[in-house]
């Protein structure tokens, strides 16, 4: 019986009318994951209007294709520029941008959507089997099980991530205490906002996602070459990079299992998959020396999980309204608005509907990531066009994309801070994705704590699933430090440790008065409202002042870092990084000054002559069509701009209003 529902479900999905929606949400989700700081969240909110009255075959799988290929496209700017086009794309970027400085972009691209087919297939089809498997795995998993599985996930990534095990663990540390800045979960206490109202909810993701990766990558590549590719070619093609996704096709099964797993368990989403399916494929690899520097093992691994993320999504938000993440969250309020509860009834009076949801979400993984694949290596091509050219335009989209999380000019100063705070974080060797998976994880480990305990009390210690992760974690942290070298905690990679050792002292400083600030901060506050900042402090503060008292015990006549590498002869930057700090500074000064569109189109020119030496007329052709693609999705997807002194003081016309 249910056979026959399913392949109804198929032919009525492939008749020329639902094909034709279910193509034009995956259309959109692929613009949409290609652009910084939109999200599946934002356009979902665009389609709810149209969802009321409409019918459920048509709108419901095009908002399906909408959420399945988000996590495909966002691949090309994490990729080509080191930007996250979601939060699901933060682990890709760590050995796809590795892969395009190498001038090997088409292979990561081919890599990754392959990868992402594959792993969204495979959600599609554990999707369709948990109807009849999943209920009693589900309903198992406890507040203490959610727990664990955070502290696991901060673990690998805290390990597994940069030169030293030690300053990865800092860096969580200093994420999850970045994360608790705002109204306590428990007690609705505000911590650490300086008494601004902006930071009351503290600091949106998508700004510190930019901040971490977008600007220090860019100011990276301004700093010390023309290109993104250091090569200057593109290298093997985007057919290499799906034979090496079928040749590590266990680990595309493995974390694709994982993602389905971790995006069945509400709340936790793509943003934590990825790093888990990041961590699993380092821990995996016997030969771990090209993580983070270009191995494509790191590719395939989060890009798998992050599209079988959504099938997993599914599973609690169809099967017992409860949404797997805030995108489904959406999702379950258009099925209430076409009057579908779901649920148990939803499997038993919607069941050709649920079939087609589940069509939808494997047909649009195979269009999305086709598409993608055949433009790959023409998009790969902006790895090798100079760098110079491109700058202005992904600074901008880069402040575009901060100024849309809560449209407050507060949006573009927190990216300049924290991007500057991502540079030196860069520069000096501290793990900036630790950084970020402690601030992602923060909110949700700081109530799993407060959930545990008010639920279970301490006895959840003693449930098995929960004992289960703690010895997971145990063996996860005692293989990763196995597998790191044996170093000094402080140690600099690379060519971004300078002579000059006093900067690097001035950083180490920094972090320490951060902690100390934060334990004072919240000493006041009620226990409940404390407990979780000041035991991130606390752990920080002493994991820093170890590794710090480490170093100097086992070299008393060296200070803090290796400083004797130096830049090489080809990579020796022209300019500071003040200098290019300041051109940061005067992109939001031009803002200011005369609104975004106009403050834009002088940004790009000057920027373009002064910078890139182009002709005047190309910088004035460059710039014009940025206004013109700007006002456009200004106007049709209703987004709004900052404004500046000028649109204050006069009442201008659109678009530069």
């Amino acid at each position: 019986m249910q056979g026959d529902i399913l392949l109804q479900a198929l032919f009525t999905l492939l008749s020329v009318k639902h094909l034709l929606f279910l193509l034009a949400g995956t259309l959109l989700g692929l613009v949409v994951g290609i652009l910084p700081g939109l999200g599946g969240i934002a356009a979902l909110s665009l389609l709810l209007p149209f969802v009321y009255g409409s019918d459920p075959t048509l709108v419901l799988p095009m908002m399906i294709g909408l959420l399945a290929v988000t996590n495909t496209s966002d691949t090309f700017p994490a990729v080509l520029v080191g930007i996250p086009g979601t939060s699901s794309a933060q682990a890709t970027i760590l050995d796809g941008f590795a892969l395009a400085r190498r001038g090997e972009a088409a292979r990561a691209l081919g890599a990754a959507f392959s990868a992402s087919l594959l792993g969204g297939v495979f959600g599609a089809l554990v999707l369709t089997l948990a109807i009849q498997f999943a209920r009693p795995l589900i309903l198992g998993v406890g507040f203490g099980e959610q727990l664990m599985l955070v502290i696991l996930a901060l673990t690998m990534v805290g390990m597994l991530t940069g030169a030293s095990a030690i300053k990865g663990l800092v860096m969580c540390g200093m994420g999850l205490i970045f994360g608790s800045i705002g109204a306590a979960p428990a007690t609705a206490e505000e911590r650490l906002t300086f008494d601004l109202v902006y930071l009351s909810d503290g600091i949106p993701l998508v700004i510190v996602g930019l901040a971490m990766f977008a600007i220090p990558e860019m100011v990276d590549v301004l700093r010390r070459r023309n290109t993104i590719s250091s090569v200057g070619k593109l290298g093997a093609g985007t057919f290499q990079g799906f034979r090496e996704t079928l040749r590590h096709k266990w680990l595309v099964v493995r974390c694709s299992s994982l993602g389905v797993i971790i995006g069945a368990l509400p709340g936790l989403g793509g943003s934590v998959t990825n790093w888990v399916a990041y961590g699993h494929a380092v821990q995996s690899a016997r030969d771990r020396s090209q993580f983070g520097k270009g191995d494509i093992r790191g590719v395939i691994g989060p890009e798998s999980s992050n599209n079988a993320d959504n099938g997993g999504a599914l599973i609690p938000t169809l099967m017992f309204g409860i949404p797997g993440s805030a995108s489904m969250a959406l999702f379950l309020g258009a099925l209430m608005l076409v009057g579908i509860e779901p649920g148990i009834g939803m499997m038993e009076r919607h069941l050709d509907l649920t079939f087609l949801l589940m069509w939808s979400l494997a047909i649009a993984n195979v269009i999305g990531a086709g598409i993608c694949l055949f433009l790959a290596r023409p998009i790969a091509r902006l790895t090798i066009v100079p760098f110079a050219l491109l700058a202005p335009f992904m600074f901008v989209i880069v402040y575009f994309a901060a100024f849309q999380a809560t449209r407050a000019w507060q949006d573009l100063i927190a990216l300049f801070v924290l991007g500057v705070l991502g540079m030196y974080m860069k520069r000096f060797g501290w793990s900036r994705p630790a950084f970020l998976i402690g601030y992602v994880l923060s909110m949700r480990l700081d109530a799993a704590v407060y959930q545990s305990i008010q639920v279970y009390g301490m006895a959840f210690l003693e449930r098995g699933g929960v004992q289960f992760m703690l010895a997971l974690i145990a063996v996860s942290v005692f293989l990763a430090a196995r597998m790191k070298p044996h170093r000094d905690p402080l140690t600099v990679e690379g060519p971004h440790a300078p002579v000059n050792k006093t900067p690097q002292a001035i950083f180490i400083g920094l972090l320490f008065a951060i902690c100390l600030y934060s334990i004072y901060d919240v000493w006041k506050l009620n226990f409940l409202g404390k407990v979780f900042p000041l035991a991130a402090a606390g752990v920080t503060l002493a994991l820093l002042a170890a590794a710090v008292f480490f170093f100097c015990l086992r070299r008393p006549n060296y200070v803090f870092f290796d400083s004797e590498r130096e830049w090489g002869e080809q990579e020796r930057p022209t300019h500071s990084d003040l200098h290019y700090q300041l051109w940061i500074l005067a992109l939001i000064g031009a803002i200011a000054a005369f609104g975004f569109i106009i403050g834009v189109f002088g940004y790009i020119v000057t920027f373009l002559l002064v910078k890139a030496r182009t002709r005047w007329h190309s910088a004035m052709l460059g710039a014009l069509g940025a206004v013109v693609v700007f006002s456009l999705f200004g106007h049709f997807l209703a987004l709004t701009y900052p404004r500046g002194l000028l649109q204050w003081l006069f009442d201008l016309p659109w678009p530069f209003a």
